[in-house]
């Protein structure tokens, strides 16, 4: 895919005036649900156990679990979600269900952050288009690195910039070096880029409170005490929530709260309200609940799900499925912050 005269991408069956008419399929103006601070949940994907095929109404069912909780929105085609095992029709079959499910359960303002990284500008693309027909309000891109060796900081910065500019939804930037070869965006590459009108937001899953404090405070990030629209800077786990709040940040993107998100949501409230030695008992409970989620990945998660939901299934292959000595380590390991999710 090359530019056109205009400066623009082209892609495949996609015209160039929907992407800054933001329009729908029908053709009426678009206009994405706002991001509020809070708890988002990259919930996980669910399939049938044989033929692996999406199981949808289960995966209507967990979303419909996570917005009666309390969360601000739901991510879906996340590492969690196992984006990178599904097609492109079946990301957006599972986006489609995921709003499809809140709308019909009252939920209609609830915001989706759809995943859309690829390993080209040209795939990002399109797959930004594609979520916006699936009912998706924003998009997360994680930054390309199976060639990351051949590209310097400027054609990463290009590639963001690249996307910012032909997304017909608005942007927030993912950086997760462990599902990037260890690539790591610092602190000046993402401020600079949050100067772009169309990125709004980021998730910083590389745990890096320092890194979120400065960009935070260089994009005049919102928090859970203010009113308004404002540039959403994200922590990516919820074993660091507390210090994402207390450093400037807007929240987390947390898949511990496919687990527990009413624990993870307490955490936010009691900051905002002030009581911050609650919230410190809450967050070490959590850090010792998403130490589980972290060691046991989506495996991990779906096994806890099983266990005390009974729902869950199992990763496609080739990731394993538990053992039963890995589900009752999982059982045990969860056991704790499933006893507090209970008394919220």
């Amino acid at each position: 895919m090359s530019p056109t005269t205009n400066g623009h991408y082209s892609t495949n069956g996609y015209s160039n005036s929907l992407l800054h008419a933001h329009t729908d399929l029908n053709g009426s103006a678009y206009n994405h649900r706002p991001l509020v601070p809070g708890v988002y949940v990259p919930t996980v994907c669910f399939f049938h156990e044989l033929s692996e095929d999406l199981d949808i109404p289960t995966i209507k069912k967990h979303a419909v679990r996570m917005a009666k909780a309390g969360v601000a929105g739901i991510t879906t085609q996340g590492s969690n979600g196992e984006a990178v095992s599904l097609s492109h029709s079946e990301r957006k079959l599972v986006t489609a269900a995921t709003r499809e499910a809140l709308d019909n359960a009252g939920y209609q303002d609830m915001p989706i952050i759809v995943g859309c990284g690829a390993q080209s500008t040209r795939e990002t693309i399109e797959l930004c288009h594609e979520a916006l027909f699936s009912g998706g309000d924003y998009v997360l891109i994680l930054p390309p690195a199976y060639y990351k060796s051949l590209m310097s900081t400027t054609d990463l910065y290009d590639y963001f910039r690249d996307v910012a500019e032909e997304s017909p939804l608005p942007v927030l930037i993912y950086n997760f070096p462990g599902a990037a070869s260890g690539l790591d965006l610092d602190s000046d590459f993402i401020s600079k880029l949050a100067q772009h009108p169309n990125i709004v937001g980021c998730k910083l899953t590389c745990g890096n409170s320092g890194k979120l404090a400065r960009v935070a405070a260089a994009s005049n990030a919102i928090t859970p005490t203010d009113h308004g629209p404002g540039f959403m800077a994200m922590g990516g786990s919820a074993d660091f929530t507390l210090q994402t709040l207390v450093a400037g940040g807007s929240g987390v993107i947390a898949g511990l709260a496919n687990i527990a998100p009413k624990a993870c949501v307490s955490i936010i409230k009691l900051y905002a309200a002030g009581k911050i030695k609650e919230a410190k008992r809450l967050q070490a409970i959590v850090a010792r609940g998403d130490w589980a989620a972290i060691q046991g990945g989506l495996v991990g998660t779906k096994s806890g799900l099983q266990t005390f939901f009974g729902y869950g299934g199992y990763a496609r292959k080739p990731l394993p499925k538990p053992t039963s000595d890995e589900a009752l380590k999982w059982e045990r390991a969860f056991q704790e912050i499933i006893d507090l999710e209970e008394t919220l």
